[in-house]
């Protein structure tokens, strides 16, 4: 099992789908940070469930097994840097389809930015066959 995050002690929560109809419901969203991982799958009666991990070795593990455990067959993930890369190579090597998303494309979202709701906003954007 993950640690808590210190940055954000809420280890999961279901929040509420505001905005745009959910396409897909086998994708995740992921915001990656230097020090946080910010994950979000759809959740029952059209909720989010966003979760937050670490950076290391095991905590990228327990992300792909929280995504099997979920039905999650493709991940989109913010490119940032080179933070994506280890969660990218986990994820591929157990047959997740990856995607990378630009940085820039989240720049446009309207609303005050966070984590939480960048990782929402890219679980949402995801289309189905991908």
């Amino acid at each position: 099992m993950s640690r808590l995050s210190k940055l954000n002690p809420s280890l999961e929560e279901a929040r509420p789908f505001q905005g745009m109809s959910m396409v897909n419901q086998n994708a995740a969203g992921v915001d990656i940070g230097a020090h946080e991982i910010m994950v979000c799958i759809p959740g029952a009666d059209h909720t989010q469930l966003v979760r937050s991990f670490g950076n290391y070795t095991t905590d990228l593990y327990a992300i792909a097994k929280w995504f099997g455990e979920h039905n999650i067959y493709t991940v989109a993930m913010e490119s940032t840097g080179v933070y994506w890369i280890p969660l990218f190579e986990v994820l591929e090597a157990q047959k997740f389809n990856c995607l990378l998303i630009s940085s820039n494309s989240l720049r446009r979202v309207p609303g005050r930015k966070s984590d939480v709701i960048d990782a929402q906003w890219i679980q949402t954007f995801m289309p189905t066959g991908c």
